[in-house]
């Protein structure tokens, strides 16, 4: 039968796996910086999106047609911000965490699951994952932080003449690939807290009445 420590870990499978995959859409989405301009003339564009890995502009050509242009980053560009730089190291190995501490999840249930894990194993067998994901919670909170902190300080990016980019909007504001990795960090963390809680159930001991 199972029971409701077992339950729980399915709670926080089902978190970290969210987590996870909140992670790696954000990390591929533009939208973490928002920069808007008051009042878009031929020479700015009405809409920029800043992401970890590519940057968006919107152009509006005439009343009812806007166009957007994304242009990739590369190891070699020499304009991104050292923040940028460390988020998306940071966003890649958390990524990379949440998908072995997945998989050791998955192996921990199945043995639960299969009663291949002796009652009296002395060791938390979800502890390993319940470590990579509090490192991945940290380390994506640390991504989120640096963003939150840019937009804050309202940072300027030296984008090359050939983005057609600006260096700084008249406002910054957070975008929804952010939002989804502050949720995403959160998650990691209640998954990982949950890993670390789990406890085997003691065997009764019997007492003679003799």
């Amino acid at each position: 039968m199972v029971s409701s420590r077992d339950n729980r870990q399915l709670g926080g499978f089902g978190a970290a796996v969210l987590a996870w995959i909140l992670c790696s859409i954000s990390m591929a989405l533009p939208h973490w910086r928002m920069w808007s301009f008051k009042e878009p003339v031929d020479s700015k564009p009405s809409m920029i999106l800043v992401g970890m890995w590519m940057a968006c502009v919107y152009q509006q050509e005439n009343v009812s047609r806007i166009f957007r242009v994304c242009y990739p980053y590369t190891y070699q560009d020499t304009f991104i911000p050292l923040d940028i730089r460390v988020a998306q190291h940071l966003l890649l190995v958390s990524s990379f965490l949440g998908m072995v501490a997945t998989v050791s999840i998955i192996a921990a249930l199945w043995r639960i699951y299969s009663r291949r894990l002796r009652k009296k194993a002395p060791y938390n067998p979800f502890f390993f994952s319940g470590v990579l994901n509090i490192i991945a919670s940290s380390f994506v909170f640390l991504s989120v932080l640096y963003n939150y902190l840019a937009i804050i300080h309202k940072d300027r990016i030296a984008f090359p003449p050939y983005f057609l980019m600006p260096s700084f909007p008249d406002t910054q504001r957070i975008g929804t690939a952010l939002t989804m990795a502050t949720l995403s960090s959160f998650l990691f963390l209640v998954g990982g807290t949950i890993s670390l809680s789990f406890t085997l159930p003691r065997r009764p001991h019997i007492y003679s009445n003799i």
